[in-house]
């Protein structure tokens, strides 16, 4: 039962509302009037509930910890991943990924209020991008606890939902990517090998348009270093990956 709760919690706040945000985000671009100043009110409202759906009602003007959905969720995998802080190498305060959420989500504003509906699609498809860094964490995260820590049945269950949460976004960089992730993660794999996971997941980040650095290296924050094996990868390898390890 325990798995069962972990899949519908997680399935619940980071996939499902992670489509609804980018359906409200959609929704504002469909509404998108170019060159129509003041035309764009809608679709502004449109793009601030996206905002809002990531967001949650919990977290404060200060984004303080205290929330359960997105931006909890990135700011969370931050401190296991070393990715905090605006530079991304702090493993305390919010994460780089919010930083930059952020900052997308003002940008995308601004060009719809200007009627600029081009320019903001690109911002929402950048948005997109960023949105999956913390599915991957959370993907290569608990194949490392259930194949390193002796993760049970709740640790299974959370790899589960955040591999499915990426994994179709995976498939369309790299099928075969894809189905190492898969049969690592899926419900009742009958074994997960977590370097073989975190590989398949680096060999098609270029393609995600992410870099090594966006997603990090497992923190161990008791012995203030990465655990064994798992500190962040260099971009300039990571497109070879997939093909040796077969």
């Amino acid at each position: 039962m325990e798995g069962r709760e972990q899949i519908i919690k997680k399935g619940t706040a980071y996939m499902n509302v992670w489509m609804y945000t980018l359906r409200e985000f959609e929704d504002a671009l469909d509404d998108c009037k170019r060159g129509c100043i003041n035309c764009n009110d809608d679709p502004v409202h449109a793009w601030d509930e996206g905002v809002c759906f990531y967001t949650g009602s919990l977290e404060g003007q200060d984004g303080a910890p205290s929330g359960y959905l997105l931006h909890q969720l990135a700011d969370k995998r931050s401190l296991d991943f070393k990715t905090g802080g605006p530079d991304g190498t702090d493993v305390d305060g919010q994460s780089k990924l919010n930083y930059d959420l952020m900052d997308e989500f003002a940008l995308g504003n601004y060009q719809l209020q200007s009627g600029n509906c081009p320019s903001a699609r690109k911002t929402k498809e950048r948005i997109a991008q960023l949105m999956y860094i913390p599915m991957i964490q959370g993907s290569i995260r608990y194949a490392y606890k259930v194949d390193k820590l002796q993760g049970g049945e709740k640790e299974k269950a959370e790899g589960a939902a955040f591999a499915s949460a990426v994994l179709p976004r995976v498939h369309a960089a790299n099928s075969d990517a894809a189905a190492k992730i898969y049969n690592n993660l899926r419900v009742g794999a009958s074994s997960t090998n977590h370097q073989e996971v975190k590989a398949a997941f680096e060999s098609v980040y270029s393609q995600l348009g992410l870099t090594c650095a966006d997603i990090g290296g497992l923190w161990n924050e008791a012995e203030k270093s990465y655990y064994p094996g798992m500190g962040p990868c260099t971009d300039a390898s990571t497109t070879k990956v997939v093909t040796e390890t077969n």
